[in-house]
């Protein structure tokens, strides 16, 4: 588990989780220690143990995208957390046209070798201008379709943090070549949602390392201007 420090009193805690090493978060006010998960996509004993370790107390479940590593953990956790909380934990994201990959990920996980993950459902779908509050936090929700029609982005534009799934990755972007993936609408996600949002902003995408917008826009091998 790496753990970095994005504001005074905002953290994030990146946990890898399935075979596919997913970057699953723990984003939370580290005053109050509330905070949520993002895109559990499987081990939920590994992100409760991580919750414990960090001693925050879970509000919702955030999801970027319907496909098996990010999503696939997700009624596990939200199970174990409500019967530790006597509570809800809602499941919130991604937008409702990825609703039918949430409910074929034990199939798709299957294909790729890996087994136990389970189909799930979402307690509230999003749409692009939507927001997820937490902890007095606000996260902006951002629907970039490409790599998948429903994929959202969370951003938090006071802190300049975006957590964006498979849309964008550190030197790539995200793969067009699955059920209703599709390039060209990718990269207008990318160039008229995602970089709009100021080249200083860091994002942590699905998988590898963290980067900034402003890094993606001049290094970028999909990105750079001809």
């Amino acid at each position: 588990m790496s753990d970095t420090t994005s504001a005074p009193q905002l953290r994030l805690a990146v946990v890898p989780v399935t075979p596919l090493e997913q970057n699953a978060a723990i984003l939370f006010d580290d005053v109050s220690k509330l905070g949520v998960v993002t895109d559990p996509g499987g081990d939920a004993p590994r992100l409760l143990d991580a919750l414990a370790e960090l001693g925050v107390t879970v509000e919702r479940i955030l999801i970027t995208h319907g496909h098996f590593d990010h999503a696939g953990g997700a009624a596990d956790l939200k199970e174990a957390l409500e019967r530790q909380y006597g509570r809800p934990v809602p499941i919130e994201g991604p937008h409702r046209d990825d609703a039918f990959l949430l409910e074929r990920i034990p199939e798709s996980a299957a294909r790729w070798g890996i087994h136990g993950l389970r189909a799930c459902a979402s307690d509230r779908y999003l749409d692009d201008g939507d927001e997820v509050r937490f902890a007095g936090v606000t996260l902006k929700v951002v629907h970039c379709p490409g790599h998948s029609p429903g994929s959202v982005v969370y951003f938090q534009p006071e802190v300049g943090l975006a957590i964006v799934g498979d849309v964008l990755f550190a030197g790539s972007i995200g793969r067009t070549d699955l059920p209703r993936g599709d390039h060209a609408t990718l990269m207008r996600s990318i160039r008229e949602k995602l970089l709009p949002l100021g080249d200083e902003v860091g994002f942590l995408p699905g998988h590898g390392p963290t980067s900034t917008f402003g890094a993606e826009r001049a290094n970028n091998p999909f990105l750079v201007e001809d």
